[in-house]
This record gives structure tokens, C-alpha cells and sequence, in this order.
């Protein structure tokens, strides 16, 4: 096989390609090709965020993913959509503890009631982070209720970056933030469960106290019609790819459009998704969704036989940056 570097790339895909051979590397490296030829056949991808990504700063190398169109869509987690926004406005006040395996009970508490909600060995400001954009939010999400408007979770962010209501506090450049990225471009997010992620957590609290109705914000079901017929208007041609980094929610729910657009509605006519690629540290086991191999996936009718299946069996804040570089030609 020629194992020599393509010189029209940067050093870190050369890297990847002279380096990258066997083992989970050499999927890493069939994952990537198997992406770039899906867009140069003209597809369209899906990237779904598990996980605590943002917080890993994948924005870095995301940002500019969507900026060069290599992503049509995003279906991520409430902690993602939130984490990547902390991150602008608070990066400066973040504490590292690097020796996190060594802490107590004592020593978690002593983080608390400093204020620092632990990520691994990521510490979140609480008062930098939370309540610079708790303050900003609520505001979009109060005008929309009084205008009789209703949005979806990602809506009421872009409205708040593109506001530039927290332009004052950013701690990191903009071009890092995948958020600002995909509020530029108006990129579809698909949020499921956003309920359940810090943001959410505020707006319930909004809706207890009764300042809030819970109609303003739009739900999960919402979510899936909306994707329903995005899927329907995108996978004609070679169709709509879908690289899932992690597991959970973010990547079951948008994958389970196909089937129940097929076995659901009988709409016979649906195209499966047309690439397929895991990024997971989920070893293969009994009963687990993470851990499920691809082909487990033909059976729930959301991959086809000769859909391209690729699983790197690593983790995911080493994996995805790369695959991107490779993608970015960098």
C-alpha cells in the first residue's frame, strides 16, 4: 500500500496518514477518507456531540468544520449547546485539576462551595459561567413570551450571540466557538433532552416560579418533526451521514428519524443514512446502545447493508480533532 504522505496536506494530517496503520488508528484513518469521499459525492453530514465535548474545547477545530461547510446539521446535548458558550465568556476563571483521581469526598465538596462544578479534570465557574448567560437568556426567552413566540432551545442562543449580549465578556477568540460558527451560518441544531442540562435546569425554574410558561420554549417532539422534514428535503442523492461522538441521547434520537419515518408513517420511500461513524470508549457489550456495533443499527432499519460503518473504539478528545484535521486538510 503507498504509505507515503499526500505533500498537498498540512503536517498533522501527513502525520495521520505515514503514522496511522493498524488498530484503532487504522479506522480512525478509514473513518476519515470515508467522510470526505461521502461530501465529495455530494452528501451531507450529521455530527452529533455526546459527552462533555465542548468542555474539551472541540470548538477549536469544530468552529471551523461548519465555517467550511464539512457539517450540515448538529444534534447535540444541552450541556454542549451551554458548555461551549461557558467556555467564551469564562474560560479565563476555568480551573484544571489534573490529579482528579485523587480527590475526596472533602476535597469535591471543598470545589462546591467554591464554586466549581467538576468535568474530569475541568472545573466550571459557576458565577462566571452559569449566571453571565442566565442573565443574557432569560431576557430573549421573557420577550419571546411576551411577543407570543415560541423557540426552540438553539434559537433563543443565536439570538443572544448574534445580539452580541455577551461580547463583553468573552474570554477566548470567537473564531474558537463552535456556537458563534453555527449562529452565523444558521446551522440546524437538533437539542434533545435539553431539559435536563443547566440552561434547562433554569428554565424550569422559571416556569416553577411561574415567570415563565413552558410552552415558550419548544420540546423534544418539536425537535423530531422539525428533523422529520429536514431529513425528507436533505437525503435525496447520495444522502445524509451521521458521525456520532459518544453515545446517548444525541445520537439515538436523530438516527431514530429514518425508522420512524419508515415504519411510523410508512413512508416508504426514506433513504438510510448514508455513511455511518462511531467515535466511543464504550467497549462492545450486552444491552448497551454505546457499546452496540454498527451493524446492530441494520436491524432498527437506520443503516443500510452497504452503508460505509466505521467505530474507533478510543477516546473521543484525541479522535474527533484529528479526524477533522484530516478533513481540514491541515
Amino acid at each position: 500500500m503507498n504509505t507515503t504522505p499526500n505533500a498537498s496536506r498540512g503536517p498533522v494530517s501527513q502525520f495521520i496518514e505515514h503514522h496511522y496503520r493498524h488498530f484503532n488508528a487504522a479506522a480512525l484513518m478509514d473513518a476519515a477518507k470515508g467522510y470526505e469521499t461521502h461530501l465529495a459525492e455530494g452528501g451531507k453530514m450529521m455530527i452529533t456531540l455526546a459527552g462533555a465535548m465542548s468542555t474539551a474545547e472541540l470548538g477549536i477545530s469544530l468552529a471551523e468544520m461548519i465555517r467550511q461547510g464539512k457539517v450540515d446539521i448538529i444534534s447535540c446535548t444541552g450541556a454542549n449547546l451551554e458548555e461551549d458558550i461557558m467556555n467564551l465568556v469564562a474560560h479565563d476563571h476555568y480551573k484544571r485539576v489534573p490529579n482528579y483521581r485523587d480527590l475526596s469526598p472533602q476535597d469535591e465538596w471543598a470545589l462546591l462551595e467554591d464554586g466549581f462544578n467538576r468535568v474530569t479534570d475541568t472545573c466550571i465557574p459557576e458565577e462566571e459561567a452559569f449566571r453571565r448567560i442566565q442573565a443574557q437568556i432569560v431576557k430573549q426567552w421573557k420577550g419571546a413570551q411576551e411577543r407570543g413566540e415560541r423557540f426552540f432551545p438553539h434559537e433563543y442562543m443565536y439570538k443572544m450571540l448574534l445580539a452580541g449580549d455577551l461580547e463583553q465578556y468573552y474570554q477566548i477568540d470567537p473564531k474558537n466557538s463552535w456556537m458563534i460558527a453555527a449562529a452565523e451560518k444558521n446551522l440546524p441544531i437538533v437539542c434533545p433532552g435539553w431539559e435536563d442540562s443547566t440552561m434547562g435546569n433554569i428554565f424550569a425554574s422559571y416556569v416553577i416560579k411561574g415567570e415563565l410558561e413552558s410552552t415558550t420554549m419548544k420540546s423534544g417532539i418539536d425537535y423530531m418533526v422539525w428533523l422529520a422534514d429536514w431529513y425528507r428535503h436533505n437525503s435525496e442523492g447520495k444522502g445524509v451521514g451521521f458521525f456520532q461522538i459518544g453515545g446517548g441521547i444525541a445520537g439515538d434520537f436523530p438516527i431514530c428519524v429514518v425508522p420512524m419515518m419508515y415504519q411510523d408513517l410508512e413512508w416508504h420511500d426514506v433513504p438510510f443514512w448514508s455513511y455511518f461513524c462511531q467515535i466511543s470508549d464504550s467497549t462492545t457489550s450486552y444491552g448497551s446502545y454505546s457499546g452496540a456495533v454498527p451493524n446492530e443499527k441494520i436491524t432498527w432499519g437506520k443503516l443500510d447493508i452497504t452503508t460505509p460503518k466505521f467505530i474507533v473504539e478510543s477516546d473521543a478528545t484525541i479522535v474527533a480533532p484529528l479526524i477533522f484535521a484530516w478533513i481540514l486538510r491541515w
